[in-house]
């Protein structure tokens, strides 16, 4: 299978092979004799009939602008292939008329010479009337072979929009693959399609013999040389210095690992597209070779080169030769049990191409076109199949000898499940008869999948270029470092920066190829004119639903999203955290960009659908009704969101109190802020509350806690000893403040004692209750020590007297 992709030729080949009995010339049969034609020919009304063959060929015109449906369209190519028959009929039925008036002009001669005996009236009237009615039937004769023309031209025509309609109307059922009119194409072809493949087979031997001629043999000789050489031997030998250089040029890290993949990749798709150039001159160089040789070694190019990329992408990541170095975590038996599936597939990707390409270029009808696409998607679908097969059966041979196999991540997996669920559904589409759909899933199966390797490749180059450029143990950032003054966290933060922006271009150029890309066909130059479209807002003005539409918006919306959760988790654990900002404001900038990203997201995803931005104008009335009425507190509360998040009255970890709530601020999202109280519980609180009401931010502007403690003594202390031992209390304190100092007043003189205030200032509010009941311990004690007692609560107690004795007297 190798041979077969790296020799392209051996491709074209084997297509001739297969369709040998399209490509095989219909000789006209001349060995019956002719019959003479008549002396009297039966009259025709030729300016009536040409003005119907007309009329008729307008008529088919105006249809065909208004076809919608395959049916339709070939309808309309039947009718368009019978008025070409009808004007050939007419063309030769006015033959033997134009042959009478002919031969009545050859009895009477050509005219007279001046001087010679003049004719008479009668024959010069005749030979006059002769002449113009031989000019008449000329006349006719070529409007009827125009007609015919543009008749099969329609044909023609219409048959290019039945191809091309075939690539969007995936419901239309063709026929199973196992019917006789898939095989139909073969078995028994259609006379023009006999004739268009003999006129192409011809067209190719002309260009070969002209190839070995003896003034272009040696060039010839050389190039094609050249191409197997280069083919065959070129990335072999190319590898051998790449090895060799990447550990000693490059600094130790993983930029070794992913620049080596990618430069496999490049040195691949170098050797193999340039030795399919090679092949390509060797037969289309030459001043006299027809068209369509000209475009089918240009098609040749185009294939190779991407079915170089399907090699290079095999060899770079699963890296037979080099497993230490392997860009993803593939056990070896695994990458040796895939080693072959690039080449295969990329071998059917050639093929598959080339029979589309060919189809195309010769203009042959529907049920060619039908049979290519077809048997097409069935290489491509088994190849796909065989791949998962493989991995499958090496997984239960691992677990049968007691071997424990390689731990599968959920991307593999989702990639293994969605390749075979693709897989299976082509066979499907297949068998059912829906060769179109299995044609479309086809092209997105090779096309995503060929965009997610690549992205994936670049993606790991991207990040490690610009962590190894920036790191402080390479010598370019030392050179940065020592050259701009920078320290190791300037560094950082300059690398995360350029991956961020590396990472950025890749997944927009990643998704600008999944919306609009096809492979074959997608160079580097439309690849830039579609990132500008798309930044231009071009694509986004119809409304066209139609199943790629929604397939592309379907996708855009899985890429969209998966990128704005990276983004955000980006910036809020690697980007943000480098710098200056405290965490209320770095979770405000999370927030801001998650809902700015998600509105976006949104009103993109429906113009990929093909909404236009005018079609959404009930909507936002019908949006304004409701808002008026039922929406208003939400949207009350929205715009209070958006407001705290850029006044930032209270910010995330603010310490605030709301209506006898008291917490720490956890989140600020869209219409509520979460609040965190003491006992971990979360309250829930209106974004509009933090508006209309009154707020206690405790922490805002960095404010200062203080710990004051209220003591009572009895009168009869030494207040200066006991002032000196509660200062001595706070300032051996870590969490007291030295300034400003701990003060200590004489609160109040009563009948209870004297009571003195003590006071202190710690750095945070959320310290103050620990503070305080540290330092109580403190105090407690010290003044145990000291003999120091706080005053007591005196009680007046009321007992009732002893009653007297019954009897008793007083003298």
């Amino acid at each position: 299978m190798q041979k077969l992709f790296r020799a392209p030729f051996y491709v074209a080949l084997l297509l001739a092979l297969m369709f040998s009995p399209l490509l095989a010339s219909a000789a006209p049969d001349d060995s019956s004799d002719q019959d003479q034609t008549a002396e009297t020919t039966k009259p025709v009304d030729a300016p009536a009939a040409l003005g119907s063959l007309q009329k008729r060929l307008d008529t088919i015109k105006q249809q065909v602008s208004t076809a919608k449906n395959d049916k339709s369209l070939s309808g309309l190519s039947d009718d368009a292939l019978k008025l070409g028959s009808d004007a050939d009929a007419l063309g030769t039925a006015l033959q033997p008329l134009r042959a009478q008036v002919q031969a009545k002009l050859d009895v009477l001669g050509p005219a007279p010479a001046t001087g010679a005996l003049p004719e008479t009236p009668q024959v010069i009237k005749q030979r006059k009337d002769l002449n113009a009615s031989k000019t008449a039937l000329d006349n006719q004769i070529q409007q009827a072979g125009a007609i015919k023309t543009s008749a099969n031209n329609l044909a023609a025509q219409i048959g290019g929009l039945r191809r091309d309609a075939l690539k969007t109307q995936l419901a239309l059922n063709t026929g199973s693959i196992f019917g006789s009119n898939f095989w139909s194409a073969l078995t028994s072809p259609t006379d023009d399609d006999v004739e268009r493949f003999g006129e192409y087979r011809q067209q190719m031997k002309d260009a070969w013999h002209l190839t070995w001629q003896p003034e272009w043999r040696v060039g010839s000789g050389l190039l094609l040389l050249a191409a197997i050489l280069i083919g065959v031997f070129g990335s072999r030998v190319l590898d051998i210095p790449l090895a060799w250089l990447t550990p000693r040029w490059l600094p130790e890290g993983r930029l070794r690992r992913s620049f080596f993949a990618f430069a496999t990749a490049a040195i691949t798709i170098m050797t193999l597209g340039g030795a399919a150039k090679l092949f390509s001159l060797t037969f289309t160089r030459m001043p006299d070779v027809s068209e369509w040789v000209a475009e089918t070694g240009e098609l040749i190019v185009r294939l190779s080169i991407f079915s170089a990329l399907i090699v290079g992408l095999g060899r770079s990541l699963l890296s037979i030769a080099h497993p230490s170095w392997r860009l993803p975590g593939i056990a070896d038996p695994v990458a040796k049990t895939l080693d072959s599936f690039p080449k295969m597939l990329s071998a059917f990707i050639l093929i598959f191409g080339l029979i589309e390409g060919i189809n195309n270029l010769v203009g042959t009808s529907i049920s060619v076109t039908l049979f290519g696409n077809g048997l097409s998607a069935l290489l491509v679908a088994i190849s796909a199949a065989f791949a998962p097969m493989r991995v499958n059966r090496l997984r239960r041979k691992l677990l049968a000898k007691g071997e424990q196999p390689e731990a599968r991540s959920t991307l593999a997996g989702l990639l293994h499940l969605a390749t075979s669920v693709m897989a299976f559904a082509i066979f499907v589409a297949l068998v059912v008869g829906y060769v179109p759909l299995a044609r479309f899933l086809t092209y997105e199966l090779l096309w995503i999948g060929t965009v997610v390797a690549c992205l994936y490749t670049l993606m790991h180059l991207a990040i490690d270029l610009s962590e190894s450029l920036f790191s402080p143990s390479t010598a370019s950032g030392r050179l940065l470092k020592h050259s701009l003054s920078l320290n190791d966290r300037h560094l950082s933060l300059a690398a995360t920066l350029l991956s961020a922006v590396a990472k950025t271009v890749l997944l927009l150029t990643a998704v600008t190829l999944l919306l609009g890309g096809n492979f074959g066909t997608t160079t580097p130059l439309e690849i830039f004119s579609k990132v500008v479209d798309v930044w231009g807002g071009k694509g986004l003005e119809h409304l066209n639903i139609i199943p790629a539409h929604m397939v592309n918006a379907l996708i855009f919306l899985i890429v969209g999203w998966y990128v704005l959760r990276s983004a955000r988790r980006w910036l809020d654990n690697d980007f943000l955290p480098k710098t200056n900002m405290d965490r209320g404001m770095r979770a405000s900038l999370v927030t801001l960009f998650s809902n700015v990203g998600l509105v976006l997201l949104i009103l993109v995803t429906l113009s990929v659908l093909g909404i236009e931005w005018n079609r959404l104008a009930w909507i936002v009335s019908a949006l304004s009704v409701g808002i008026g009425f039922g929406l208003q507190e939400i949207v009350k509360n929205f715009i209070s969101g958006l407001i705290l998040l850029t006044e930032r009255p209270v910010k995330v970890g603010d310490l605030v109190s709301i209506g006898g709530v008291e917490g720490d601020i956890r989140r600020i999202n869209v219409r509520a802020t979460e609040l965190q109280l003491s006992d971990r519980s979360t309250v829930i609180v209106p974004n509009s509350q933090f508006i209309s009401q009154n707020v206690r931010n405790a922490t805002m502007g960095n404010a200062q806690g203080v710990a004051t403690i209220a003591l009572t003594f009895p009168l009869d202390i030494d207040p200066e000893e006991v002032r000196n031992m509660l200062l001595e209390a706070y300032e051996a304190h870590d969490s007291i403040m030295e300034t400003p100092a701990p003060s200590v007043s004489f609160s109040q003189l009563g009948p209870d004692g004297i009571v003195l205030s003590v006071t202190g200032y710690v750095n945070s509010p959320r310290v103050v209750s620990r503070t305080k009941s540290d330092l109580l311990y403190e105090i407690l004690k010290k003044l145990r020590e000291a003999g120091v007692s706080l005053s007591r609560t005196q009680t007046m107690v009321l007992a009732n007297m002893p009653e007297r004795g019954v009897g008793n007297t007083v003298e």
